[in-house]
């Protein structure tokens, strides 16, 4: 099917040329972008359906790069509203344990729509949560994603050091390392795409190193090469963590992670709001990427992530909106907006630019993932995965003097489309295949039901 998109007032690319177009087009052949201009497109035969860009921006769609899409059944949760990481978490492991597949099909459902209607088109999910064994949450979740039509880069994480050996996590939520090496294996072997364009990819993502063993990081990341795929975990994101580490290992979290082996360009880290300079370094001299969480780091009172510093080096920087729960919220033009004021109150008023913070949310994220030849800037030859603006909407009235940076300076709250791979999945501002008010019903369902055990 051929898709011609017309007439678009104002087109970011978002390429290596950071071309901003006006009157522009994009010709799209089934999933793939096949041309980008301005004025009228010369086509070699008729398109079969034609969309009008009129009063429209339009970007590449945004790639989330860290997530825990079965938090978005414990949002606002009084009892944690104050707390910190360590004490939030403590609290919610005892509630998350009641997770089946049918929550986590909803769950994950929820928050995937929520970022489609903000801007995402890709996204990751840190999935390390299986309580009492049950592997099966992991497949729950793809399903969920490959039927809300998104691109999925799921992780199979994982947690193995309990409570009772000096980890976090009770025991009803933690697996054995070689469970868990052996549900890694399964994920790969049924999930991974290793093609172009790929709708669903694994990653191996242990919780972090306060709910781990040091054996299965080392052994995660052996496999993890051996399969070609890549690794994810959160690291440095406070100030507690660095106290864990100093005292179980000795070392401090990066130190700690160059220990196990995973100080290479196949890992990304979450977070990292807590690194010195010799660990911005360590991380930039081994292309290491991280995804940055601005209000999931601003809610639990963690602190804010020196990304003015690090923009400036090796490291591959993506932005998050991190797990619902620790943010409330699945909004990513939203997470796009604090990334770059958040800089602002650390660094100064010149310390991350609108332009550059967009950056990290297409290109910088598909970096992240390694797929940035496939996702990321509208250019021929990328997937088409592509979301406009309706800027004749309240919030963008009187701010379109610099119409491509309205939707982070304005606060836009949703796009007006959004395609994934070809298929429009948001039009006029509607999901095309997804009933909202019975998703909404059965999540609120559920998320009742679960707080209440």
């Amino acid at each position: 099917m051929r898709i011609l998109i017309a007439h678009i007032s104002h087109l970011m690319t978002c390429d290596s040329l950071r071309r901003e177009l006006e009157d522009a087009y994009v010709v799209i052949d089934n999933n793939t972008i096949t041309s980008v201009g301005t004025g009228e497109p010369h086509l070699d035969r008729a398109p079969d359906r034609t969309l009008s860009g009129s009063h429209r921006l339009m970007m590449p769609g945004f790639v989330n790069t860290h997530h825990h899409l079965f938090q978005t059944l414990f949002r606002n949760v009084p009892q944690v509203e104050h707390a910190k990481l360590f004490d939030w978490l403590t609290f919610l492991y005892e509630h998350w344990k009641y997770i089946d597949e049918e929550a986590m099909y909803t769950a994950a459902q929820t928050g995937i729509c929520e970022m489609l209607k903000t801007g995402v088109t890709t996204t990751t999910d840190h999935l390390y949560l299986y309580p009492h064994g049950n592997n099966a949450l992991i497949d729950a979740e793809i399903r969920a994603a490959q039927d809300t039509g998104v691109r999925f880069h799921a992780t199979r994480g994982s947690m193995s050091l309990s409570r009772k050996d000096g980890g976090l996590p009770p025991d009803s939520v933690v697996q054995t390392d070689e469970e868990i090496l052996r549900e890694s294996e399964r994920a790969i072997r049924r999930y991974h795409d290793r093609r172009r364009y790929a709708m669903t990819r694994i990653a191996l993502a242990p919780c972090s190193p306060f709910s781990v063993t040091t054996n299965l990081l080392k052994e995660t990341a052996i496999l993890a090469k051996k399969e070609d795929v890549l690794l994810h975990t959160h690291l440095a994101e406070t100030r507690d963590e660095d106290e864990f580490c100093l005292q179980r290992f000795g070392l401090g979290p990066v130190d700690y992670m160059e220990s196990v082996g995973w100080l290479t360009s196949r890992a990304w880290f979450a977070h990292v709001v807590w690194p010195s300079e010799t660990d911005i370094t360590k991380l930039s001299d081994n292309g290491c990427g991280i995804a940055h969480c601005p209000a999931s780091n601003m809610r639990l009172g963690s602190g804010i992530a020196p990304i003015a510093v690090m923009k400036n080096t090796n490291i591959r920087i993506g932005i998050a909106v991190d797990g619902s729960a620790s943010n409330d919220s699945n909004s990513f033009i939203g997470e796009v907006r604090l990334a770059t004021l958040l800089q602002r109150v650390r660094y100064g008023a010149d310390a991350l630019s609108a332009r550059e913070a967009l950056d990290m949310a297409t290109m910088g994220g598909a970096h992240v993932l390694h797929m940035n030849q496939d996702i990321g800037s509208i250019e021929p030859g990328k997937a088409a995965d592509l979301i406009m603006w309706n800027l004749d909407t309240l919030e963008f009235a009187g701010g379109l003097h610099d119409p491509f940076t309205a939707p982070i300076l304005c606060d836009a709250k949703q796009v007006d489309m959004n395609m994934v791979n070809g298929k429009i999945l948001i039009e006029h501002g509607e999901f095309t295949c997804i009933d909202i008010d019975k998703l909404v019903s059965r999540q609120n369902r559920t998320a009742a039901h679960i707080m209440s055990l």
